[in-house]
């Protein structure tokens, strides 16, 4: 891959890192502040317990994703950005345009899927 579509794709990756930590502070604020409030009755309650799941699922998820873009970042400084993982062919272009933290390529993805299933 070519320097200036490294420096391209860091980028990408970098503001969505920034873009994921702020989500996750924020996240994490609202919960501390839901937890201080006082519940009056049983119908409070359900919905603080309802957005506690969607919140710890959205928190899970961007973690996830995090952990992907930090192990795509250590790639690019190791010059290994864009090779799967599990065949070590080139990763697409077009596919990390879409996915920039892509382990697999378009091959191999469905593979490593239909095995974690």
């Amino acid at each position: 891959m070519r320097e200036n579509e490294l420096h391209y794709f860091e980028e990408i990756l970098l503001t969505r890192k920034a873009q994921i930590i702020k989500n996750i502070t924020g996240v994490e604020s609202e919960m501390n502040q839901l937890r201080e409030l006082e519940l009056n009755d049983e119908g409070d309650y359900a919905s603080v317990s309802n957005d506690n799941m969607v919140e710890n699922a959205i928190g899970a998820q961007q973690m996830k994703e995090l952990e992907e873009i930090e192990a795509a970042l250590a790639k690019i400084k190791a010059n290994h950005y864009g090779i799967c993982d599990m065949c070590e062919d080139d990763i697409g272009f077009q596919r990390l345009k879409v996915k920039p933290h892509a382990k697999y390529c378009i091959v191999c993805r469905p593979i490593v899927e239909k095995n974690k299933g």
